[in-house]
């Protein structure tokens, strides 16, 4: 049904349905894809466990598709705007978790802190092309993975108690950063990870 809703509100738009934790598949649905001027970076899975009952499972499939499917869709994207000799933006989506400690997070809070260093790194190396990298740094938003983690009151608290705006993040918050950083209004800024997390970074 996400499909046909796309098509509904965006006509133009044709989804790209893969597994980004599959390499050789990625590669293949990417290849006839573009010329591609921006991109977003937005898949992730979250698979909560507590430290000591972190599995290998988790670990590699966390991995695989928060990080390594970043490098991979960013090369792809990158080589052809510089084949193109093109200037291009791309922005990551991280979490307020890179840069601080959540229960039950610790390979979650890994590949997004990963992630932050990424960004510089990409963004170092890239920018002499003219290709700008930059992350989002969201608290909480109530999508479907949201949901799944902080539906529950009491653990709902936990958190809100630690962002003094005392309110979980809307899909247009974040959408508003990523379209700021993807536009030309942003255009000196690069390397940066933005925070959209109600003040949790301030406590």
């Amino acid at each position: 049904p996400a499909v046909p809703l796309a098509g509904r509100r965006c006509p133009g738009i044709e989804p790209v349905c893969v597994d980004l934790g599959d390499w050789e598949a990625t590669e293949r649905a990417l290849d006839s894809v573009g010329p591609v001027d921006l991109l977003v970076n937005n898949a992730a899975v979250a698979l909560l466990q507590p430290f000591l009952e972190v599995t290998k499972d988790a670990f590699d499939r966390s991995f695989e598709v928060n990080l390594r499917a970043v490098i991979q869709v960013s090369q792809i994207v990158a080589r052809g705007l510089i084949a193109r000799g093109a200037p291009g933006a791309i922005v990551n989506i991280s979490s307020q978790c890179s840069q601080r400690a959540v229960t039950n997070h610790s390979v979650y809070c890994s590949t997004k802190g990963a992630l932050d260093m990424l960004t510089k790194v990409m963004a170092l190396e890239l920018g002499p092309h003219k290709i700008r990298v930059n992350a989002v740094n969201p608290t909480v938003v109530m999508t479907p993975m949201g949901q799944a983690a902080w539906s529950d009151p009491c653990k709902a608290k936990t958190m809100l108690d630690r962002i003094p705006l005392g309110k979980f993040a809307e899909v247009e918050h974040v959408v508003d950063a990523i379209l700021f950083l993807l536009s030309d209004r942003s255009g000196m800024t690069t390397g940066s990870t933005l925070p959209v997390e109600g003040g949790f970074w301030a406590n």
